[in-house]
């Protein structure tokens, strides 16, 4: 290898530092890595290739997105490894896909923040973490307890019981703006489920207090457009006579959904509650005031 042999030494260190498991051949007098620390070959179809090498190809090259480089990486060893004749179907059919997702958070520069709460979430481990609340207008730091890492729409959380709020809190990661390993053990509660903090919240905050039946009704025009998507898991749909569609479900507070029904405009009608409908018209006075010459 050119080299002495105190550096092959600290090379295979180095590999044992890293988990990669090494056996020492007494015969051949060699070390070797055993075969079965690798993934055994699969015998994909074209299908199935197809489906991995685009979704790591497209997802993977999108930043904010998890395991991005990892899936990126997969994907470069999965296609090398192909038959040739199937490595040339699955690039010519790839290049006639395309996958386009909302645009997600920037992540650079937080990557060790995601690894840290990863594992402090496997090892059942507290952290303290620094953190910029907009909600709150302040910093301030907190002893986390980390239940659960959660990617959603465009960033990752962490959901966690806080020291300083003294209950469970989603916490943004891109916020946290300095996280220090405490090492102290906890406990997850046992009743505790992403589902069942979340409740019924139209994405990730629920408010205080029983869920509310919402009503709205669109109109003809964009009637077809909000029935063709799952906005939310209570929904029901009915249509009316007139085209119109009318929007039922029940959800954990009324902020989040009074801005995804402003950006229908004068399209959207709020029936119920009244203290929905009133929030949407203060808003929409708010609009037209900051539009007014």
């Amino acid at each position: 290898m050119g080299v002495s042999e105190r550096t092959i030494f600290r090379d295979l260190d180095t590999l044992r530092e890293a988990g990669v498991p090494l056996v020492y051949d007494e015969e051949e007098q060699r070390h070797r890595i055993p075969i079965n620390y690798y993934l055994p070959p699969t015998n994909f179809t074209p299908e199935e290739a197809l489906a991995l090498l685009v979704l790591c190809y497209e997802l993977g090259d999108r930043s904010g997105l998890p395991f991005q480089s990892s899936a990126r990486q997969a994907a470069l060893k999965l296609e090398s490894n192909l038959p040739t004749r199937l490595r040339s179907y699955v690039r010519e059919v790839a290049d006639a896909v395309q996958i386009r997702l909302a645009s997600a958070s920037r992540a650079e520069g937080h990557e060790a923040v995601y690894l840290q709460l990863l594992e402090a979430v496997r090892s059942r481990r507290a952290a303290r973490i620094t953190y910029r609340s907009l909600s709150e207008q302040q910093g301030f730091q907190t002893k986390l307890h980390p239940y659960q890492l959660l990617f959603s729409r465009r960033s990752w959380y962490v959901a966690g019981r806080s020291s300083l709020h003294r209950e469970v809190r989603l916490f943004n990661l891109l916020r946290i703006e300095k996280l220090e390993p405490l090492g102290d053990p906890f406990r997850v509660p046992e009743r505790f489920t992403m589902e069942r903090f979340l409740r019924n919240a139209w994405h990730l905050i629920p408010e205080p207090g029983p869920d509310r039946e919402i009503v709205i009704r669109f109109e003809a025009l964009v009637a077809g457009n909000v029935a063709e998507v799952l906005w939310h898991k209570t929904q029901r749909l009915i249509w009316l006579d007139d085209g119109r569609l009318e929007f039922r479900a029940t959800v954990s507070g009324i902020r989040e959904i009074s801005w995804w029904i402003l950006g229908y405009g004068d399209q959207a009608e709020v029936v119920e509650p009244a203290d929905l409908r009133e929030l949407i018209a203060q808003r929409a006075r708010g609009i037209l005031k900051r539009y007014e010459v």
